[in-house]
């Protein structure tokens, strides 16, 4: 399934247990993103006469760069090094631009991507949950996710895993009150995984430092929780 998104457009793929990979497009040019499934990727690019021109990644784990020497054989496209990105850079495809997000937390390299009204975040900003902090850096993390967070609520989280039952029971064992956490479920669908970042301050508990039941649960374990960044960064170490 194809969603589409005014100029910019992106087809989601998964490959392995959990990834997520994806092709941004654009008046027939794209990025390819995490590109785990180059046979897919590629037979969908002919499919639907897009050039993939770049290939690129969120991060540099392996299990989101095991397809790009494919991608680029197959293809010919230019090599897009995260490492590199500088912010706010852009990617152009057509008459649209994909902008670049420097994120570090789960990783030090970690980037997400912004078009309008979607965004590709990578291990950064899961549906249901965060990543895990790699790089040691919580209070990068935190303002990474702070980034992320002050787009409109109707933009549509792509993530780089599919976690979302266990995100979700995790969820309800920290917040079992939370009435939102039921029809966030209802909506999920393995076939297209996206939630939108609405959907995430209403349930990812790693957003909802704030909620009253988050500090709460952090209070009576002890955790310091007088500030903002104390309470996300007690999060990632209680849970």
């Amino acid at each position: 399934m194809m969603t589409r998104r005014m100029m910019m457009q992106i087809q989601q793929f998964r490959y392995g247990p959990d990834n997520l990979g994806y092709l941004v497009f654009s008046e027939n040019t794209g990025v390819a993103v995490d590109g785990g499934a180059p046979a897919d990727m590629t037979g969908f690019a002919r499919k639907h006469h897009i050039t993939i021109a770049y290939v690129t990644n969120t991060h540099l784990h392996h299990d989101h760069t095991s397809g790009n020497a494919q991608l680029l054989e197959k293809t010919g496209a230019a090599f897009l090094d995260c490492r590199e990105f500088a912010a706010d850079q852009q990617i152009q495809l057509g008459n649209a631009s994909l902008k670049i997000l420097l994120t570090p937390g789960h990783t030090s390299d970690a980037v997400c991507f912004a078009a309008d009204g979607f965004l590709v975040t990578g291990d950064t900003l899961f549906n249901g949950t965060v990543g895990n902090c790699f790089s040691g850096d919580l209070e990068a993390f935190y303002y990474s996710l702070k980034k992320l967070t002050a787009f409109a609520g109707d933009t549509q989280i792509f993530a780089g895993h599919d976690y979302v039952t266990e995100s979700l029971e995790i969820a309800e064992a920290i917040d079992p009150d939370n009435p939102d956490i039921s029809q966030y479920r209802k909506k999920y669908d393995p076939a297209l995984v996206v939630s939108t970042l609405k959907d995430e301050l209403l349930v990812n508990p790693f957003l909802r430092f704030n909620a009253p039941a988050i500090i709460k649960k952090l209070e009576q374990r002890n955790f310091p929780c007088h500030t903002e960044k104390q309470r996300f960064m007690s999060m990632m170490e209680a849970f």
